[in-house]
């Protein structure tokens, strides 16, 4: 942030005029920004922003410049209470005044039929926003928020107030808007009128409540089918994901290398590998029942199709979240305070449940919360394992695909899984509740971290080793069927199918990508590359946000973060169809919808990582740079940030892997100009090649797996000072502070 106190005011309302002037307001279909550049000042459709509203009728648009004026009034003024008021008063003239005509007027003239009746037929329209536009409200937003800022709100801090109100605008408008837009369908009737009636008739269900399962019926609701799984995955997931956490951090490190690996590989993995894998192994034709039949005689059923496949398979896709989470956590726990423990004659087993396990607290009630959430919202594995298991999220998808097409029953099931979340979050706030649980401080810590008492170890041996080993052997089976003939029937090795995809021809002009899947490939590594590292910042800063500072909304800001994991990737794809094939943000069709999607969808790993990580932060660091001048910005930066790599490496890892291996979510959003992966995977899996398809799963798992070794090399470890013992030598060294 700028040194000078009116110099942040200053620069936005420059960047604003700037955007009216040299910038094309509209986005122009199949053209990029910069390729509209040359048509700024010249009048038709890439014509600046002052342009459009004086020579092209369009004079709403004049609203932003005014209130670019009343802000550079308050910008000539000392910072004060009534330079706040002018900068307040122009910000929300400007960004409120170009939203409301945004959403009022479209591409045939008035949006809202009200406004139609009231003032006849509009003889201009106007399109999505473009460059231009989106420059000038983000100018006028920011203006908003640092007149709060300096009539006293968030401390005063400009750099707070404009985080949280850009943050906040952001969460509204692409996670609150779209699903708010999509919901919204389970109050209309079949006619499209308003209906409260139709709501409850839609949501108390015998098929979503009912409990015959208690009397001898076959099964209960998807509402309790849903809950019941995500129960048992988020507890799951979260001992599993300690344990593991704990053997990398705290057992031997002959085992730290081969269990980050083995670990993660299912967050690397497109969803149905695993299924497939599964299959393979416990389905009907499956090796476990085959030998079941050949030893003992028993004959091959159906018994993993159900609660026990899909528990399962979210075991393999969601322990990765929840090791990621805790072992940042584990890293974090101060060694000094174990050390107090074991001098007060306290041996390592008490030690470890009096002082260690409460101060994992943060992390595990944030991996439960996560993965319970994850559990919900899943999609394909329930698809592929489910048999007649039914859950929300399916039931959602054949209500919007099937032949029935109800949108307002989608809508329903949605909001029962939104209340589902809204009830595991604020438990979540209640068992952490404002609670204290630091244990990084500014202060040195030299001691060397306690080794996991002896019961512990053999505790977490004896669950996640076979458990890695069992993930092993899943994964073997998958990938197999990408280097024979056919699976099943002709099991010659061959490298047909990775050639089928992946071939490479040195034509006339040099290298030919010739292969089917290199442009769904490229497009997935471009999108993912983007929106990865916007996601891990994104999901950071609003964690710094919420555990840093208090306003008012703090809750439901947080609850706005988490909003897009309650949803499931289906309902969040069709509602960005729904909100944003229209002005004011014409998106459906082009890379950024996806890129958004992705982000979004991937936020709130990044926010419970970040979260839980600075529960372990001790104020009085941030306060010291304080004192020596340091600015906000800096502070965040050069202080927090270093201490923050393991949530960072989290956040950046998952976004990425998930953004390349995603289905659900952009499965309605993908156009032939941006095919993806998973699409590309799919279509294969629907024309019966499956060899081409685990062929393609099997390069995205390599690549994945060297960008999730490329990030953990650029970020590096977090170094706290404190000394490990090398296992040649028996004696203590020290790690060198970062």
């Amino acid at each position: 942030m700028p040194r000078h106190p009116n110099a942040a005011p200053w620069l936005c309302v420059a960047a604003g005029l700037l955007a009216y002037l040299v910038l094309p307001w509209y986005a122009i279909q199949d053209t990029s920004w910069w390729q509209a550049l040359p048509g700024v000042f010249s009048e038709g459709d890439a014509a600046n922003g002052l342009l459009q509203a004086l020579r092209q009728g369009r004079g709403w648009l004049l609203v932003g410049v005014a209130g670019l004026a009343l802000a550079a009034i308050g910008a000539l003024q000392p910072a004060g209470r009534a330079q706040g008021r002018w900068l307040l008063a122009g910000g929300l003239l400007g960004a409120a005044g170009l939203a409301l005509a945004g959403f009022s007027i479209g591409a045939r003239g008035w949006s809202i039929a009200t406004l139609q009746a009231l003032f006849g037929e509009l003889s201009v329209n106007q399109f999505g926003i473009g460059a231009g536009g989106f420059v000038a409200i983000a100018a006028l937003i920011l203006l908003a928020a640092f007149g709060l800022a300096r009539l006293g709100f968030f401390r005063g801090d400009l750099f707070v107030a404009g985080a949280v109100v850009g943050c906040g605008v952001l969460l509204a408008l692409f996670i609150a808007y779209p699903v708010g837009k999509a919901l919204a369908g389970a109050f209309r009737t079949e006619d499209g009128d308003w209906s409260l009636a139709a709501f409850l008739g839609r949501v108390f269900t015998e098929r979503i409540w009912g409990l015959s399962c208690l009397a001898g019926g076959a099964s209960c609701g998807v509402a309790w089918n849903t809950l019941l799984l995500a129960l048992l995955a988020a507890a799951g997931t979260t001992v599993l994901g300690t344990m593991m956490a704990l053997m990398a951090e705290r057992g031997s490190r002959r085992w730290q290398g081969p269990l980050r690996v083995v670990a993660l590989l299912p967050i690397i993995t497109p969803p149905f590998v695993v299924g497939l894998g599964l299959i393979l192994l416990f389905g009907r034709a499956g090796m476990v029942n085959q030998l079941l039949e050949n030893w003992f005689g028993v004959a091959p059923t159906r018994w993993f199709y159900g609660l026990p496949g899909i528990l399962t398979a979210q075991l393999f896709a969601f322990t990765p979240i929840a090791f990621m989470i805790m072992r940042g956590v584990v890293q974090g726990i101060a060694p000094s305070l174990e050390e107090a423990a074991q001098m007060l004659r306290a041996d390592r087993r008490r030690t470890f449940f009096t002082v260690t396990l409460p101060l994992l607290k943060p992390g595990l009630a944030n991996a439960f919360l996560v993965g319970f959430i994850e559990s919900i919202a899943d999609f394909g594995n329930p698809i592929v394992v489910g048999g007649q298991y039914s859950v929300l999220s399916t039931d959602i998808f054949f209500a919007i695909v099937g032949a029935q097409y109800d949108a307002g029953r989608a809508a329903a099931l949605a909001w029962v899984l939104t209340g589902f979340a809204l009830a595991v979050f604020a438990l979540q706030r209640g068992v952490l509740g404002r609670q204290n649980y630091t244990t990084v401080s500014g202060k040195g810590d030299a001691g060397i971290a306690m080794p996991l008492p002896d019961g512990v170890r053999r505790a977490c041996h004896g669950v996640a080793l076979p458990w890695i080993a069992f993930t092993v052997v899943v994964y073997l089976f998958a990938f197999a069927g990408g280097f024979v003939q056919t699976w099943g029937r002709d099991y010659t090795p061959t490298l047909k199918h990775f050639w089928t995809a992946f071939a490479l021809e040195w034509g006339q002009y040099g290298l030919v990508w010739a292969g089917t899947a290199w442009n769904s490939l490229f497009t997935t590594l471009k999108l993912a590359g983007i929106s990865a590292p916007i996601t891990a910042a994104v999901g950071l800063l609003i964690a710094w946000l919420l555990a840093r500072n208090t306003f008012r909304g703090q809750g439901a800001f947080e609850f706005a973060a988490l909003l897009a994991f309650a949803i499931p990737g289906t309902v969040l794809g069709v509602s960005y169809i729904l909100a944003f094939n229209v002005p004011p943000l014409e998106l459906t069709g082009t890379g950024l919808i996806i890129v958004l999607c992705f982000m979004f969808r991937n936020l709130p790993v990044g926010v419970r990582a970040g979260t839980a990580a600075f529960k372990q932060l001790d104020r009085s660091l941030d306060e010291a740079s304080m004192m020596l001048r340091a600015s906000t910005a800096q502070t965040l930066l050069r202080v927090v940030l270093p201490l923050l790599k393991p949530a960072l490496v989290a956040a950046l890892v998952y976004s990425f892997v998930r953004a390349m291996t995603t289905v659900s979510a952009v499965i309605f959003l993908v156009t032939a100009e941006n095919e993806l992966a998973t699409t590309y995977i799919i279509g294969r899996v629907g024309n019966g090649d499956y060899g081409v398809a685990l062929a393609y799963c099997t390069v995205l798992i390599v690549l994945m797996s060297l960008a999730t070794a490329l990030i953990q090399l650029l970020v590096g470890e977090r170094r706290l000072g404190r000394r490990r013992t090398p296992p040649q030598t028996g004696q203590p060294t020290m790690e060198q502070p970062a």
